[in-house]
Parts: structure tokens; sequence; C-alpha cells
């Protein structure tokens, strides 16, 4: 409920309901977040801080975003600066304070209070500033008004009692002209301000800082209070670039990116099928970790080559070699990121992390991201950032960039150089951000080293538990297949001899199994043979058999028949006696 009304510039009532309050955007990049929509509209806001903390930059760029932005008026009233040296000073971010001037959009009113020329003598008040003021404010109409310093107009007075009555009175003159006020004050000693007053009647308080940690400067905003709203209580990080003031909020960032079911190619065949047949989810941040010379970055590469070959935008952002210098050595691996460049699809930005601060490296990846518009980006490696701040600075810093880029729905490859000792911290420092977290390393064994590849995790993605061999070839990375012998995974020339002692079994086996099958071949030519000659004598068996069946008889009927045609023939011959006499008429008659 907090970040929603943050959001939506609420404030809480005595009975609890949150009521809308009135809100002024300033225009000026993550400002309007942290205070929850702007500053009060009618109302005046301090900014405090010390010399250099970009307080009268913040109050120019107000009036600037109002004239440019919301179409409304502004007067700067100056008490150090001339209205020439103003707008020289602003000219280089592309404010063009003259223009405005001519355009009758803004009032530059320089106020000049030389030392010794005033004298605290009997009592003073701020009348004539209050019709100097409201001259300028009616002559444009003005919505904004900016004093700087206050402090300066005060110098000369010592009387307190009527300097704080004093500040009183302009305040509420401010609010009874309802205008949007900014004024800007230096850090006293000790105290928020110098007088002790101003934090007090203003409705909003805003804490510059200039601060200075191992060598290297960053500035610091935080909101001390707005009066019926709402905000962002942290400290954060602030820019001044050449297009102004960038907040860097943190904690305004919500966990409402969208998310999309599309995957987006490796480059390499085998890992997208470890990660699920796919690859990445699109919009996805991926950390490629692990120990120097395993090959991260030629993995970033081949993402990036991936990329390029849909035709999507990619933006490589490396911290150790130079454009030329990855080209060439991904050019011995078989990818031509060269073309890709020249065919605008691919930029880089090659710089060493300590030229920037933490908060301008995440300011200059945002705005070249915003200015290319690119589909992936590749930071190699992110373990370099921690030269430049603590494990907890980079972790914020790699946070606030997580989200922008989910936000744009960008894909991200982050590199670390990390040793091999407990996974190493700094990994750790980020590993809930990431989706999908590879680890590459080696693996030392017969005298050589050899590169392996895993998936730690890959939220949403039913990914491989195997540890693969990772090849450097001349046509890019190789995923070799899961190896395992006898003494576990094997890679290099440990994997060779044993596919070679196995190859040599597998040969030998299928040798003898060949003789075999000649052996049984033989055997199984006999064994017919013999079966055909005894399927033969049985045929020939059974035939007789079958002769002997169709003539209905058997040898022992043929000789009882016989037996009884001569019994006939006997017979006959004693019935007629001497008919047959001679012997040729016998053989006729039994003829």
């Amino acid at each position: 409920m907090l970040a929603e009304a943050i959001k939506a510039g609420m404030a809480t009532g005595p009975d609890g309901r949150l009521g809308v309050l009135p809100k002024t955007p300033t225009g000026i990049s993550g400002l309007d977040e942290v205070t929850g929509g702007g500053l009060p509209r009618g109302r005046p806001t301090l900014v405090c801080g010390p010399a250099g903390c970009g307080k009268t930059l913040l109050a120019m760029e107000f009036l600037v975003r109002g004239i440019t932005e919301f179409d409304e008026p502004g007067v700067f009233v100056a008490f150090e600066e001339t209205a020439e040296d103003l707008i020289a000073n602003v000219a280089s971010m592309g404010f063009d304070l003259a223009k405005f001037e001519a355009d009758g959009r803004m009032v530059i009113d320089h106020v000049a209070i030389a030392g010794g020329e005033i004298e605290d003598a009997g009592e003073w008040d701020l009348e004539g500033l209050f019709v100097r003021l409201g001259a300028a404010i009616d002559a444009v109409g003005a919505k904004r008004v900016v004093i700087d310093t206050i402090e300066t107009m005060f110098g000369a007075f010592s009387n307190t009692a009527v300097l704080r009555s004093e500040l009183r009175r302009l305040f509420g003159w401010l609010k009874d002209r309802g205008v949007t006020a900014v004024i800007t004050a230096e850090r006293g000693d000790g105290t928020l301000t110098r007088y002790g007053i101003e934090e007090y009647v203003s409705d909003c308080v805003i804490v510059l800082d200039h601060r200075v940690s191992e060598q290297a400067s960053t500035r610091r905003l935080r909101i001390l209070k707005y009066r019926g709203s709402l905000h962002g209580t942290n400290e954060y990080p602030f820019l001044i670039g050449e297009s102004g003031m960038s907040v860097l909020p943190i904690t305004a960032h919500g966990l409402q990116h969208g998310v999309c079911t599309e995957r987006v190619s490796t480059g390499v065949p085998r890992l997208d099928a470890m990660l699920g047949e796919g690859g990445f989810y699109k919009g996805s941040t991926v950390l490629v970790s692990g120990t120097a010379g395993t090959g991260k970055s030629t993995l970033a590469a081949q993402f990036c080559d991936a990329a390029c070959s849909r035709g999507e935008r990619t933006m490589y952002f490396a911290f150790e070699e130079s454009e030329a210098e990855i080209i060439r050595n991904m050019a011995s691996v078989g990818m031509d990121l060269r073309r890709w460049v020249d065919a605008g699809l691919l930029r880089f930005h090659c710089f060493r992390p300590t030229l920037l601060g933490l908060e301008a490296h995440l300011f200059a990846m945002q705005k070249y991201v915003r200015e290319f518009d690119p589909a992936v980006i590749v930071k190699d490696p992110i373990s370099d950032l921690v030269r430049v701040g603590t494990g907890a600075d980079v972790s914020s810093m790699l946070t606030r960039q997580v989200d922008f880029l989910k936000s744009r729905g960008v894909t991200a490859l982050f590199t670390s150089l990390n040793p091999e000792v407990a996974t190493a911290q700094a990994d750790q420092q980020i590993a809930s951000l990431v989706d999908t977290w590879l680890r590459v390393k080696t693996m030392e064994g017969n005298g050589e080293l050899n590169r392996v590849l895993y998936v730690l995790k890959s939220r949403g993605v039913a990914n491989s538990n195997q540890i693969r061999e990772f090849m450097l070839t001349s046509h890019g990375i190789e995923l070799a297949d899961v190896y395992v012998g006898p003494q576990g995974v094997l890679t290099g020339s440990a994997r060779q001899a044993q596919e070679a002692q196995e190859t040599a079994e597998s040969t030998a086996r299928s040798e003898d199994l060949e003789q075999r099958k000649l052996n049984l071949e033989r055997r199984r030519k006999f064994v017919e043979a013999q079966t055909g000659m005894l399927w033969r004598e049985f045929e020939d068996e059974a035939a007789g058999v079958e002769r002997l069946i169709i003539h209905g008889s058997t040898g022992a009927d043929d000789r009882a028949g016989q037996r009884a045609a001569q019994g006939r023939l006997r017979r006959a011959d004693a019935a007629l006696p001497g008919l047959f006499d001679r012997p040729s008429d016998i053989v006729a008659g039994v003829s």
C-alpha cells in the first residue's frame, strides 16, 4: 500500500483515509518517483547542502522543465551569480535561458549584495524584495519561483530574531501568491541550515550531499520531510550529466515487470537443449560466472552473434578489452562480429570501471540503452565493478540495472570473473537477481585442464543437471555429451583414451559376433541337409504304404488266393479224365 501511495502522491489523513495532495512535477528524472509525484504545489521547498552538491542546478532544472514540459513560466532570483553567468553555466546542458527570457517565459533577476554595502542599522524587513519578486511574477505569470541562495541575502544582518521573523514572512508570502517555490540554502555548522529556521517553515526539505569514498566521488539526495505526503526516505544517488540531473532510485522500482514466454537462443544448440529446448526467456537476466580462461567472454560473444543473426540490436559493455581486441579474439573461434558492427546491429562501449563511479555507470548504461534500444545487452565482467564500490553498493546498482532492463524487456547477460572459492561471494550477492545462472570452470586431470559447464539455476525451465565438457573450436563453442567413465565424468585426453578403449572392445565384440554368425550359418546348412535326407527317406516309406493301401490287400491275402486257384484246378482234372491227353492240351487248358 505504501508504494502505491507514494506513486500516486497521496497523503494519509487523521482518519486513516488517503487523500490527494496537489503536486507540481519537477520533470527531473527520478525525483518525481521518490517524491511521489513532485513538489508540493503552491508551497515552498527547501533544498540544502554543501557547496558543489548541485543545489542551483536542481533549482534551475525545476524551472526549465516547468517551461518546456508543463508550460509553466518561472522566476529565478539569484544573489550570487549574474544572469549572464547563469545563462553560460547551464548552456552546456542544452538549457537556453536567453531564449526563455526573450519569449517572456522566464525572468532572471540578479540581486547584487556586495560586502560592506549593507549595514545592520535599526529595523529592517523584506518588503522591497516582496515588491521586486511580485513584479517579476506578474510580468510572466510565473507558476514557479526559485530563490538562490537565501543566506547571501541575510549575511550582513546580526539580529537573528528579526531575521527569523522575516524568513517566516517570506515563506508565508510565497504561499499566499500560490507559487511553487524552491529555496536553496547552505549547510550550517552542525545544523541543517545556517540559521536553523528554514527547515521548519518549509513544507518539503530536500538534502543534497557530495561525498568522496575511496577516491570515488558520489552525490546523494534525501527527502528529509514532506508535509502531507508519503515519500521515499532513503538516500538516493544522483548524477549531473549533459542533459541535467538524474536521480537513481532503487526503492521506487516495484516488481511488476511483464514476462514473455518467447525463448531466445544462446547461440549454442546443445546449451539450448540443456535449458529446456529453446534457450533463455526473452527479457530475462543471465549470469555466467567462473574462473579466468573458462570461455565466459566467448559464450557472451556467441550469444550476441546469435542475436544479431536474428536481426536484433545488441549492445556490449566491456571493462577489460577494447572493441578491436574483442573482434580479433572472437574471429579465432569462427565469429565475425565486425559485420554486425558495420550493419549497425552491434554496438560496443568499452572503458575501464574506474573511469566512472557506480552511479555514473548506471546512468551511462541507461542513457545508451534508451538511445540504441537494444534487445540484448552484455556486461563483461560485472566483477570489475567491485573496484569502484563495495559489494553492497555493486549489488544495489545491479538491482537498479536489472529492474531497468526488465522494464524494457531487454535480455541481459552478465559475466563474472571469480575465484574458485565457495562459489564466489560476489556471485552470491546477485544470485537472487538473475533468472539463469551458468557456471563454467576447469577440471584438472592427466596433466591437462579442460572446461566444463553446468546450469546452477534457471527459473521457469526444466533445465539439465548434467555437467558438459565445454570446448572452444574453430567454428565456435561446442558442448560434448556427458561421458561417465569408471571414475566419474571424463574430459579431454582421459575421455579420448576411454573412448578408444571402448571402441577397441566394441570392435572385438563385433568381430566375435560376426564369427559366431558364420559358424551358425554353417551349422544351419548342415542341419538343413540332414533334415532333407531324412525327409526323403520318410517320403519313400510313406509312398510304399500308400500304394499298399490303394491295392486293398496284403502279401498274405495274395498267397491265400493262389492256393485256392490251384485247388479248383485239381478238382476239375478229377471230374474230366482223358479230356486232355496231350501235354500241349494241358498247357492250353491251364492257360
